[in-house]
């Protein structure tokens, strides 16, 4: 993700905090819904909604939640964690295991950031994934976008007016009060973390006022509201609650007026009325029916588009401009992979299935092959990560080994004709496999494979993943 942008007279910040600029109010029109009207706009809602409301559950635990178990720090600084993630890692659902990361959860009232990126040697990939509170990816910085050259870059938020300081590489501009930033760094083994510790250290973020010598700026405090759990979120009528007060800090998008005016209908947006605890029970009724709508929407598109192939992880993730009003598609994004890159910086090829067509079990064993001069053409790194299901999370296991990467191919055994094949079950394949082995949980998981950097080939379909096969 790319800083934000920043203030460059203090008239412009007292004018950003104010909330000048694109904020405006959307007031109802017309009479109150009927109840299948009520249901259709719940509907609508939760599928726009979903992303924002799940993606702020996890920026409370890391930014917010000082006594939570996943809390990393304030707003406005880095939190870099100089190891990989593991099965205790759980806030996040299909988290990378690969790259160390460092996040940074950005506040971008007050005035923009600006972010210090240090030179990276050739050959080490790192990235900068800046999202928005749509869940966006609205920027990169990094080996594929910018070189490993280094650089400063300045994060501003929708209202601020200035232009590019002196010293500043480029300007990078959230439609989101709140954002966040992804970093991450190449780790080539367990040996390497000291240089990635040295590279994090880098990373470096300060307010434009800081940048500029002059008076830090303030935003009033925000009266952060509780995030729902995972599972209430797809059920409570409270999830449109967070979903009004997100809106407060999320300016109309460009062609979204009369959409949000459609939601207002319902009480939803940030003046908006809606009070779970206060609706009559036919309203509540539609209300968690357009709730249950939406996630069958979803289901049907997961079996019908997703897992057929017909529709692509890098289908699910991008610009504003990329998705083009697709809420479907990016409710779609957030629920299997939230915060997942553009496919140009990483694409995902899921194997859920093996080759017949059949959910895969840790009741059953796999191998899964590369044929020679048939590992996943990239830029940068690939790796194959395996995922205990419906969590989609890491599985522990007695080798506490979460992944294949391209990293660890000269520790894995070739096949005679020079491929690669991958046992995947959940006891040992024997001594003489272990190396090429990806342990499986007791129940239902899936493998998600990560191209970093892909080259043509794989984002063009000429290169094809390999099948799961049942042995």
């Amino acid at each position: 993700m790319k800083p934000w942008t920043t203030l460059g007279l203090i008239v412009v910040m007292l004018a950003a905090v104010s909330g000048c600029g694109n904020r405006q109010s959307v007031e109802p029109t017309g009479p109150a819904p009927a109840p299948d009207q009520v249901r259709q706009i719940a509907k609508e809602a939760y599928v726009y909604g979903f992303p924002m409301v799940d993606s702020y559950r996890i920026q409370h635990a890391y930014f917010v939640d000082k006594s939570g178990p996943q809390y990393k720090g304030d707003w406005n600084q880095t939190h870099s964690a100089a190891r990989v993630y593991t099965p205790e890692d759980t806030a996040v659902q299909t988290p990378n295991s690969d790259t160390p990361y460092t996040m940074l959860g950005t506040d971008l009232r007050a005035e923009p950031l600006v972010l210090t990126v240090p030179p990276i040697e050739a050959g080490r990939y790192y990235s900068l994934q800046f999202i928005d509170a749509y869940t966006y990816n609205f920027a990169y910085v990094g080996s594929r976008t910018t070189g490993n050259n280094g650089g400063k870059y300045l994060l501003a938020g929708p209202g601020w007016q200035g232009d590019k300081p002196d010293g500043v590489d480029d300007v990078i501009r959230s439609d989101t009060d709140f954002a966040l930033v992804i970093y991450r760094t190449q780790l080539f083994d367990p040996a390497d973390i000291d240089n990635v510790k040295k590279i994090q250290a880098g990373y470096t973020v300060e307010p434009l006022s800081g940048y500029l010598k002059q008076p830090v700026m303030s935003a009033p405090p925000v009266d952060f509201i509780a995030p729902l759990t995972p599972e209430a979120q797809k059920t409570s009528p409270k999830f449109f609650e967070i979903l009004s007060f997100l809106l407060k800090y999320a300016p109309v998008l460009p062609g979204e007026q009369d959409l949000r005016a459609r939601f207002a209908t319902i009480g939803v947006g940030p003046d908006g009325t809606f009070n779970a605890d206060e609706l009559d029970p036919e309203t509540r009724e539609a209300v968690q029916a357009g709730m249950a709508q939406a996630w069958s929407e979803l289901n049907a598109f997961k079996k019908d588009k997703l897992d057929t192939g017909q529709v692509t992880s890098g289908q699910l993730f991008g610009t504003r401009e990329f998705l083009a009003g697709n809420y479907l598609y990016r409710m779609a994004g957030a629920v299997l992979g939230i915060y997942g890159n553009s496919e140009q910086e990483a694409i995902y090829p899921v194997v859920a299935v093996d080759s017949t067509g059949a959910p895969l079990s840790g009741a059953n064993g796999y191998t899964l092959r590369f044929a020679p001069e048939a590992l996943p053409p990239v830029n940068a790194f690939w790796s194959l990560t395996m995922y205990k299901m419906p969590e989609s999370l890491l599985v522990a296991n007695p080798i506490d080994r979460y992944l294949i990467n391209s990293p660890m191919l000269p520790d894995l055994t070739r096949d005679p004709d020079g491929g690669v094949t991958i046992h995947v079950q959940q006891q040992s394949p024997g001594a003489g496999k272990e190396s090429n082995w990806l342990p499986a949980p007791e129940g239902p998981f899936q493998m998600i494979l990560r191209l970093y950097w892909p080259k043509e080939e794989a984002l063009g379909g000429a290169w094809t993943p390999p099948q799961a096969v049942k042995n």
